[in-house]
């Protein structure tokens, strides 16, 4: 339905932005942001836990 409004107006662009989209990319932008944020959590706390055991497995000798 879309494209066939698209095509009768000559172009296949994308529609103007609406308030809603805006709201919804600057949403995808922010859980983008904090998706980032966690996985270099994880990243850190995973270096950080086998660097523990590393240790650990060092004292034990």
């Amino acid at each position: 339905m879309l494209r066939a409004r698209y095509h009768a107006q000559g172009s296949l662009a994308a529609p103007a932005d609406t308030a809603d989209t805006l709201r919804l990319r600057d949403e995808v932008r922010q859980m983008k942001e904090r998706i980032q944020v966690l996985e270099r959590v994880i990243t850190d706390n995973h270096k950080s836990v086998d660097l523990d055991r590393e240790i650990e497995r060092l004292r034990d000798r």
